[in-house]
């Protein structure tokens, strides 16, 4: 697949290896942006406006905004990653992130760095714009201290090269059977930027474009995979 191609399509559409007494998030990554269902926050205000989120940020981990070399570089919007994430609910601009962000700075540079995401009630959906996807970054959601999976960039990128161009920012819409209601971001790298976070109680709908579908992923040993190919 082209990268003109990644632009405007879906993809990847993974199951994360989560283990086989856990449940197997579904991971949608595109550029079809958040559900319109869903809560949303674009990070411009370092605390979640409604109160439902708790924010714990240990550093090097931060809320940023540019970039700077060899530490953190500013997600792109494209497509609808940007989509009623502005002022207002109105939609951001397309291009290199002008607001401000996170980033999970580096476990390597600083062992206890992360950020972690506390809510107030169960969830079932998160997305997040998600900047110069890297093999190393990492998100584990969590029931309690019941695990319930883990992704890496692996999950969200079929080429997770740390891309800080367009084509290295996607946005990722996962949808769970077991609800979470507390997530952790890290990186033992510099670094896992991100952005314009969403959640819902309920699973979501994937925004267009979608064009792939695999649930299941005999590839992590969970039964058989399933294609399905939707039209546009």
């Amino acid at each position: 697949m082209s990268q003109s191609t990644l632009k405007t399509s879906l993809v990847a559409v993974l199951v994360a290896l989560c283990g086989a007494a856990q449940a197997n998030p579904v991971v949608f990554s595109s550029v079809g942006g958040a559900p319109s269902g869903a809560n949303r926050w674009n990070l411009d205000a370092t605390v979640e406006p409604s109160g439902t989120i708790l924010t714990t940020i240990t550093p090097n981990a931060g809320f940023v905004t540019g970039s700077a070399t060899g530490q953190y570089a500013a997600p792109f919007l494209s497509g609808s990653n940007g989509a009623g994430f502005g002022a207002g609910g109105s939609n951001q601009a397309g291009g290199q992130d002008q607001t401000q962000y996170l980033t999970t700075g580096s476990t390597g540079a600083t062992p206890a760095a992360r950020i972690q995401f506390a809510f107030n009630a169960p969830q079932l959906y998160f997305g997040l714009l998600w900047g110069s996807v890297d093999l190393y970054n990492s998100i584990a959601f969590f029931n309690g201290d019941d695990s319930v999976g883990t992704l890496t960039g692996a999950d969200a990128s079929p080429a997770a090269t740390g891309n800080q161009g367009v084509e290295g920012t996607r946005y990722v819409n996962i949808n769970f059977d077991k609800s979470y209601n507390r997530v952790v971001f890290t990186s033992s790298q510099f670094a896992f930027e991100f952005d314009n976070v969403a959640w819902a109680s309920t699973r979501q709908g994937v925004p267009e474009p979608a064009t792939l579908a695999l649930v299941g992923a005999a590839l992590l040993g969970f039964g058989a995979v399933r294609a399905r190919r939707s039209t546009r």
